[in-house]
């Protein structure tokens, strides 16, 4: 029989795993600069928030639904085709525009028998909080719904 090691019997925290680290780069790597150009308009133009929303589905094309329902201005990042996840940057969206997007993507997804459906939204009010805080709080949220097995539901957190 094999033993666990100390660190695995631990009550269980939201320690990353090796695909989680990676996944971790990946969202870093993909979505930092862009979120520093947001940052920058809501400094100085009239932008007072945005929603990051973070969406898995298998079973469905979830890329197409997530690019017939963005506006012009949602930025689709592709960050694990092969798993089907990706994250949408709506920018000067505030919590119930990002809620009802959310809602609309989910709700198509389970009509065309999407399955494991797990949905996370983040929406930053001020440019206070590190780019990369932010990429961890909204990865943070995705890995807890999963773990909670959440589906079909939106996991709202919002950063003031």
């Amino acid at each position: 029989m094999k033993s666990k090691r100390e660190n695995e019997v631990r009550k269980k925290s939201l320690r990353y795993d090796a695909k989680e680290i990676k996944l971790a780069v990946k969202l870093i790597k993909e979505l930092q600069d862009t979120v520093d150009v947001i940052y920058y308009l809501m400094e100085h133009e009239d932008v007072e928030s945005f929603v990051l929303m973070m969406i898995s589905a298998k079973n469905v094309s979830l890329e197409n639904i997530l690019k017939s329902e963005k506006r012009d201005t949602d930025i689709l990042f592709e960050i694990d085709k092969k798993k089907s996840i990706y994250v949408m940057l709506c920018q000067d969206t505030k919590v119930d525009g990002g809620y009802m997007f959310a809602e609309r993507v989910i709700r198509t997804a389970a009509q065309e028998h999407g399955t494991d459906i797990y949905c996370t939204e983040l929406e930053v009010r001020s440019t206070q909080h590190k780019i990369k805080n932010v990429i961890f709080k909204l990865l943070e949220s995705f890995i807890k719904a999963k773990q909670e097995k959440k589906t079909n539901e939106i996991v709202y957190r919002s950063l003031n």
